[in-house]
């Protein structure tokens, strides 16, 4: 059998410590994590330290000179990188450009305009003989109850109205609450977390988001701002919609609903035997509601994509193997498309703004 091939994590937060490291533990039979590296020596050394009792070879590296030593390591074939949001695009066009195969965290940039451009240097590539994959970890894609949901799409008839109802939990207790890079992004937690729940809408829907007008507002000091907004939105179909998204509520629920001529659909977040997860729901006239719950799992998901899009793309000689559909880089930056206009149409006191098309 073929050796697993090898990776490096780039970056030592706590979305490596508390997802990427028990993620990967659950696939060590499908990759090896060579690598891990930080900023500084001391992040570096503790994350790699709890991905030792999976990855027994794992090595700590950090700063430029960590860097340039997996970038020069030809047996890493590609890299994770959970970054900040400000650098992960530098950094990881540094790789591709290196021949890496990139799995960058979300979301795909912090603005459009840096998405076009990474775009466009990407696409320049032309020097290398197999151009490397780019996938961007939009794990809402990949998760069990989205896939389902899309399928059931077409029982529900003609779309007629679509809601999706976002009342998050980002308080004091969140770990992610004092996350210094966020609070600095432009956007906020609007951007940040807005990702995933277009995400979901789109990959429901399964058309894009064409128009936006959108109210934004900034309730909670605590937060940056903008930390609410409401949005109407109006796909490619003609078929309109909702957004509403507040960053942290006392009461936390959020929902998509998918209002059809023959029925509707609605995926709920929760918990179910302890475990947490999805919903999918689907109610007609033809009978009773039809439920089902996903436990989440589209981390682990996204990450086996990648591994084995990873693995076909270094058996070829030369061009280049694209990514799993669902994680192309140019779907992330769909969803930050729209969050952009409609972030942009708040400071515009809700004048409708056409989405960037990608």
């Amino acid at each position: 059998m073929a050796q697993p091939p090898h990776i490096a994590i780039l970056g030592a937060g706590t979305f490596v410590r508390t997802q990427y490291i028990p993620r990967l533990s659950e696939i060590a039979d499908l990759v090896v994590v060579k690598a891990l590296w930080s900023r500084s020596e001391d992040s570096a050394r503790t994350a790699a330290e709890l991905a030792r009792k999976f990855f027994p070879n794992i090595e700590s590296k950090w700063g430029d000179a960590g860097l340039d030593e997996i970038i020069q390591d030809a047996s890493i074939l590609g890299v994770a990188v959970v970054l900040a949001g400000q650098t992960q695009v530098d950094i990881s066009l540094r790789f591709l450009k290196a021949g890496k195969h990139v799995l960058q965290e979300k979301p795909a940039a912090a603005y459009v305009s840096e998405a076009e451009t990474a775009l466009a240097y990407y696409d320049s590539l032309t020097h290398l003989s197999r151009r490397p994959i780019w996938a961007v970890a939009e794990n809402y894609r990949f998760e069990p109850a989205f896939v389902e949901c899309k399928k059931l799409l077409n029982d529900i008839g003609d779309m007629m109205s679509v809601q999706v109802i976002v009342e998050g939990s980002m308080n004091s207790s969140n770990p992610y609450f004092s996350s210094s890079w966020r609070r600095n992004f432009t956007g906020g937690f609007i951007l940040d977390m807005g990702v995933h729940f277009i995400a979901g809408l789109r990959m429901i829907v399964g058309c894009e988001v064409a128009t936006v007008s959108a109210v934004t507002s900034h309730v909670d000091s605590s937060l940056p701002p903008p930390d609410n907004i409401s949005a109407l939105f109006r796909l490619e179909n003609g078929c309109a919609g909702v957004f509403v998204m507040i960053v942290s509520s006392s009461s936390p629920k959020i929902f998509w609903r998918v209002v059809g001529s023959k029925g509707t659909l609605q995926i709920d977040r929760g918990n179910e035997d302890g475990q947490h997860g999805y919903s999918v729901s689907l109610y007609n006239a033809s009978g009773p509601c039809k439920s089902s719950f996903y436990p989440f799992s589209g981390v682990t998901e996204e990450l086996k994509a990648f591994i084995h899009d990873m693995s076909q793309a270094n058996l070829k000689d030369t061009g280049s193997y694209a990514a799993e559909p669902r994680s192309t880089f140019i779907e992330g930056a769909r969803d930050v498309a729209v969050l952009e206009a409609m972030l942009e149409s708040g400071i515009r006191q809700g004048a409708q703004i056409t989405v960037k098309k990608f």
